[in-house]
């Protein structure tokens, strides 16, 4: 019995295969298909990984503000210790035996083009109209500028200023940080280039980077809404503290409808080319922001301005060390697409 079941098996056997072989031997070899289409997604294989040509282009939108081409978001942060440091490498070079003046513009917020009009406009003015005892780096956030600026963050800000305690003289040199962005009533500046993920920067938060760089003489501007709120933590003996607006109060004239704020109007653009002096300057700008808020109805910003002890006293010496140059026109670097100048902070 057992004989002849293995023969019927054998036999079964036999017929099954014969009956597989032609099917198997009519499915072509896998290393002769065609290759998926470049319009076809390929299918997900949890064990592979295949990595991106060097010529893929970056995603066609990586947030609000990110441009559809140039470099991805992880580029832009990873070249930003390079890029600080060629920045103070670019620095003109001090004039010894005078006060020197080091500008360091921070424009915070990528989304409207006028804060990036104002810190690259500071550059300019001061560059041009103060000699060769004024320089200038900009810090900024915005689409159209990140490969040839570094950001405005935290870190970056932090750098920059320890790289200028290197070249400055403690003694004798005056910094001024002039900061440009949107303002909250809890006293943050708005620091954004979405969708980097930038920290914020509050009043105290401001305090306490520039309390871990020992600068003796310091020109500290804040243009934003509610920006009075930085006068407490920011003021102090050879400290000259500018800001756009009273602490409960906003300021005016940003918006992707604007080329430059008032307060960067009355005191960068239009008071600056009259004076060196900055605090002159600030007396004027506030008389003329007062008639425009009054022109257009407007409940008035009140800019705040508080003299430390010697600031002024030693802005006067590094006045003295140039003679002021031409007039420095105002041309943005993005021109605004129309005209509403009363857009809040």
């Amino acid at each position: 019995m057992r004989t002849i079941l293995t023969v019927l098996l054998a036999f079964a056997a036999g017929v099954l295969l014969m009956l597989l072989l032609p099917g198997r031997a009519a499915l072509p070899s896998i290393a002769n298909q065609p290759a998926p289409s470049a319009s076809a997604p390929a299918a997900a294989s949890s064990g592979s990984s295949v990595p991106l040509s060097a010529s893929t282009e970056a995603p066609a939108d990586n947030g609000d503000d990110w441009p559809n081409a140039g470099p991805t978001p992880e580029q832009v942060l990873y070249a930003q210790p390079r890029m600080v440091r060629n920045a103070l490498a670019q620095l003109t070079p001090r004039v010894a035996g005078k006060p020197n003046l080091y500008l360091l513009a921070f424009a915070g917020d990528s989304s409207e083009d006028v804060f990036r009009n104002e810190a690259e406009y500071a550059a300019q003015l001061f560059g041009k109209r103060f000699g060769a005892t004024a320089h200038s780096l900009v810090l900024e956030n915005n689409p159209a500028s990140l490969t040839s600026h570094p950001l405005a963050s935290w870190s970056n800000l932090d750098a920059a200023l320890d790289g200028l305690g290197k070249v400055m003289r403690p003694d004798q040199d005056i910094l001024l940080l002039y900061v440009t962005s949107h303002g909250s009533e809890d006293h943050t500046l708005l620091v954004d280039m979405d969708p980097l993920p930038l920290d914020q920067l509050g009043a105290d938060d401001l305090a306490g980077i520039l309390a871990m760089h020992k600068f003796k003489w310091k020109v500290l501007v804040v243009n934003a809404c509610y920006s009075g709120g930085f006068v407490p933590p920011l003021q102090g003996p050879g400290t000259l503290v500018l800001t756009a607006a009273r602490a409960d109060r906003s300021s005016f004239g940003c918006g992707s409808d604007s080329d430059v704020t008032y307060f960067g109007k009355a005191w960068l653009v239009d008071a600056l080319n009259r004076t060196p002096d900055f605090i002159d300057a600030f007396k004027q700008a506030s008389g003329e922001i007062r008639q425009w808020e009054q022109q257009d109805k407007l409940t008035p910003s009140e800019p705040q301005i508080d003299v430390g002890s010697g600031i002024a006293e030693q802005l006067a010496l590094w006045r003295k060390g140039f003679t002021p140059g031409p007039k420095v026109a105002f041309k943005p670097a993005m021109p605004a697409t129309s005209t509403n100048p009363a857009a809040t902070q």
